[in-house]
């Protein structure tokens, strides 16, 4: 029984979206499942897929919260 956990973070991927729609988590879900069908013959029925959507404030990039790293990489006095 393969459990596969997906993480992703709470941005759309279209401006204005707060997070993956629910199309778009089933996508996620359909192909992942379809993935470890063909790769390691899992049925699909056994699979389970969680997507944890991870809120901006939880979590970071080079040594800073996600949302200052990129305000860094946007002004151009950084680097």
């Amino acid at each position: 029984m393969p459990l596969v956990t997906i993480h992703i973070t709470r941005e759309g991927a279209s401006p204005g979206e707060d997070s993956a729609t629910a199309e778009q988590k089933a996508e996620l879900i359909h192909g992942v499942s379809r993935l470890l069908l063909d790769v390691l013959g899992k049925p699909m029925e056994s699979t389970f897929v969680i997507i944890d959507e991870v809120d901006l404030e939880n979590w970071g990039q080079g040594g800073l919260p996600v949302e200052q790293f990129r305000a860094a990489r946007r002004s151009p006095h950084s680097g």
